[in-house]
């Protein structure tokens, strides 16, 4: 009896360990913010999409767009996540967050009070940026009007809703490492790569999941169910049976036009990213083409 008291404390605590949040990084690098980059880096992970305050229950457009109380709703498997604000409100938003608590939370997964964010919240694709580019984010979202919005807690079944799991979750799929290797030296490939698995975490929709919710980096990009809707999200490797053969030229102009080389628009989810891609200057758009074509080809099933 005693013997199995002792080693029941002990898995107790083993599990406790496993699942600490973490505590992210204590000291952050000498940095002067570049808040024009904060911008670039703001449109390129699509920030708006998801924290732009819906107008009449659609997805915020034009300059709404900059306005970031949140209360968008996500329908998962998992459950509704409640898009939370990140506008510079001192108490509603993220205004009273220091650099650190900024950084802690895009990369490493931590609030400031110690808890783990679900990864509904992409930081294990922001997990790859530099912590440079997080900062100028920080700076450009100092610069948005403050919302006073309320807090809406998510609603997840079980086991989900314990998360203290994520701890343990993030010890296994918390990777800052690069998905795919690229020419050394490459500046186009290697700009493509930090945009495209970086901020604009592109392979949190397009890439397929196992049973816990972490991406299968040996099916990178080759398409996944819709994580907040009906549908398919495409396979945009260059195995494609659609945009496989699209060029680079092409890549770059459905980037900045909404246009496919066929001349049908851009449509579903995307019409948000496309926007977002708009904004981007040619060389950037140019880079994340670049790096789509150099993605190793996965075939579609038939």
């Amino acid at each position: 009896m005693r013997a199995a008291l002792i080693t029941g404390a002990i898995l107790l605590l083993a599990g406790w360990l496993l699942t600490t949040p973490g505590s992210g990084i204590g000291e952050l690098p000498a940095h002067t913010p570049d808040i024009e980059n904060g911008e670039t880096v703001f449109w390129a992970g699509g920030c708006a999409s998801c924290h732009a305050t819906p107008v009449e229950g659609r997805r915020a457009q034009g300059d709404a767009k900059l306005l970031l109380g949140g209360g968008l709703e996500l329908e998962t498997v998992y459950g509704v996540f409640h898009v939370p604000n990140i506008s510079s409100h001192p108490d509603a938003g993220i205004g009273g967050w220091s650099d650190i608590d900024f950084v802690n939370a895009m990369q490493h997964g931590v609030s400031p009070e110690g808890r783990s964010y679900y990864p509904s919240f992409p930081y294990t694709s922001y997990a790859r940026m530099t912590v440079e580019e997080v900062l100028d984010l920080k700076a450009f979202l100092d610069t948005l009007p403050a919302i006073d919005s309320p807090f809406v807690d998510h609603e997840l079944g079980f086991p989900w809703s314990v998360r203290r799991g994520v701890g343990l979750w993030k010890r296994l799929y918390l990777d800052a490492s690069p998905i795919l290797d690229v020419e050394e030296g490459n500046a186009v490939l290697e700009r493509g790569r930090a945009l495209v698995e970086g901020a604009g975490h592109c392979g949190e929709c397009h890439t397929p999941r196992n049973a816990l919710g972490a991406m299968l980096e040996d099916q990178w990009l080759a398409g996944a169910e819709n994580p907040d809707g009906p549908g398919k999200i495409p396979n945009i490797t260059p195995g494609a049976s659609t945009s496989g053969s699209w060029s680079e030229n092409d890549l770059v102009y459905y980037f900045e036009s909404g246009f496919t080389p066929d001349w049908d628009t851009v449509g579903g989810s995307m019409v948000a990213v496309q926007e977002n891609l708009a904004r981007l200057g040619d060389d950037d758009r140019r880079a994340i083409a670049a790096y789509l074509k150099a993605v190793p080809a996965i075939q579609e099933d038939e």
